[in-house]
């Protein structure tokens, strides 16, 4: 042997010694912590289910004085599908809402696909500034017949959050809900956001909805009419993750009063607690995360009662990418807006003031979000140059399988089974097999894979580059996957 090599040994042997039992440790608390999450989410669907024959959700249809609802969605360049999306948000069943739909410098026909098919004409209104916005509205467009409840504003690009800003000021309803324009919601979606605030309108400021991805699903005329499971391996991983992290993971932080995190494809809030805060920063790259936590701050300083949870009901149904580029791009971006909204909001760490909050959920981000990719790699690349210097016995390398993947695939595996016990939304057996491979493939190749994006963004964000937002390449809701026939997603 070297001594090139023998140095090389020397060094893998002298930082086991101190890392080996640490590293089991953590893999095993952030794992543990994840099935905590999920039977504390498991408790509150099973209350859920029990009470929705007597939740009295329908009852908001008749209701004399039902929360109003204003549907905000940005649009650009999205004339392909913006026609559909939107007469998909007009049918939703409810009793008094309103669709804003934001054009954000939209280089595309967009605005005309929207003005042929509605028949817009131009009105003079006065422009609300309760939210400050970088790009006010240029035009102001709403139907003709002046029955269907729809507003399009039209506006200089000034990105997502802007736009939405703008809609917030727009929105005449009490309640503001934020969805992409190319998502789509189920019918009942917005009667389901609503009954939290109706039950308790005093202190229920924000909520957030289940994300689920559309990929393989048959989609006609904006409604999923067959949820499948995408033939693509890619985005049945996505389903897992979804799954178990931002579905059930919200769920239990929500029924443990600590949720610190509303995807922005998804989310409603009061629109008075919008103006206070200051609607979503158009500096932020996670505007989301960012907007929870400047409510949370803002309430606990103020001291006032508040409640943000999470509701498994109402089912958003986005894209997810289906290839690899786009998905790099996405997760590089989410892991530098938990960076730099965790930095910014530092201050709550550990901090009395902020309850759980303060105690519970940011100490969990910092460690097992923020961090985790970090020590992922460096515990993977370590044990791997130990085994193969002889460092490694090994016993402790499947020690190190089981606790590190082993270990996940079973939280995994506990999540799919709560899901399909409770909600039960993929029915064919072939997309119960194909969910139960992803769980174990994701930590086969695609959990290094993402560790090493989320590294990438954070280490950019610590350089200061500039952020390159990129475009979401979407095959659509035009074909079912497979068949060539109107009506799916691939």
């Amino acid at each position: 042997m070297d001594e090139a090599t023998e140095a090389v040994r020397f060094g893998l042997d002298s930082i086991f010694a101190v890392i080996a039992i640490p590293v089991l440790v953590y893999f095993l608390l952030i794992n543990s912590s994840y099935l905590v999450l999920v039977l504390t989410a498991t408790t509150q669907f099973w209350r859920q289910t029990r009470r929705v024959a007597f939740a009295g959700r329908h009852e908001l249809i008749g209701a004399a004085v039902p929360p109003g609802v204003s549907v905000v969605t940005p649009m650009f360049n999205e004339a392909a599908g913006i026609r559909t999306s939107v007469e998909s948000m007009l049918a939703l069943h409810y009793p008094s809402h309103e669709v804003i739909v934001v054009d954000d410098g939209s280089s595309d026909d967009g605005f005309a696909v929207l003005q042929q098919a509605f028949d817009l004409v131009p009105v003079d209104r006065q422009m609300p500034t309760g939210v400050p916005v970088r790009e006010p509205a240029t035009s102001i467009h709403v139907p003709r017949n002046g029955r269907t409840r729809l507003t399009v504003v039209r506006k200089a690009n000034s990105g997502r959050s802007d736009s939405i800003n703008v809609g917030i000021n727009l929105a005449r309803e009490d309640l503001v809900v934020f969805v992409d324009s190319d998502s789509i919601l189920d019918p009942d979606a917005l009667l389901s956001v609503a009954k939290p605030f109706a039950d308790d309108p005093d202190r229920m400021v924000a909520a957030g909805g289940v994300i689920r991805a559309v990929n393989g699903s048959r989609v006609r005329n904006g409604r999923v009419v067959d949820i499948r499971l995408s033939k693509k391996l890619l985005p049945r991983i996505q389903v897992v993750e979804y799954l178990r992290a931002f579905h059930l993971g919200r769920a239990g932080w929500a029924a443990m009063n600590a949720l610190i995190l509303i995807s922005g494809a998804f989310g409603v809030f009061r629109r008075d607690v919008l103006v206070e805060v200051g609607g979503l920063d158009p500096d932020s790259i996670g505007e989301d995360f960012e907007l929870v936590m400047r409510v949370h701050r803002r309430m606990r300083r103020e001291r006032r009662p508040y409640r943000i949870t999470f509701l498994t009901e109402p089912i958003c149904w986005t894209e997810v990418p289906s290839t690899l580029k786009v998905l790099r791009r996405q997760r590089s971006r989410w892991h530098r807006g938990l960076w730099e909204t965790l930095w910014a909001y530092r201050g709550m760490l550990f901090n009395p003031r902020y309850g759980r909050v303060g105690f519970v959920a940011l100490p969990f981000y910092w460690v097992f979000e923020l961090i985790a990719p970090l020590l992922e790699l460096a515990g993977l690349l370590l044990v791997v140059l130990g085994l193969a210097f002889g460092v490694v016995e090994p016993g402790y390398f499947a020690l190190f399988m089981l606790v590190a993947y082993g270990y996940a695939a079973l939280v995994t595996l506990a999540a799919m089974t709560v899901e399909e016990l409770t909600f039960h939304k993929y029915g064919r057996w072939r997309d119960l097999v194909g969910t139960i491979t992803a769980a174990v493939v994701e930590n086969l190749g695609y959990r290094q894979l993402t560790a090493v994006w989320r590294m990438q963004g954070w280490i950019a964000s610590l350089a200061r580059r500039k952020q390159e937002w990129g475009t979401m390449t979407r095959t659509g809701f035009d074909l079912d996957e497979g068949s060539g026939q109107p009506g799916g997603t691939s």
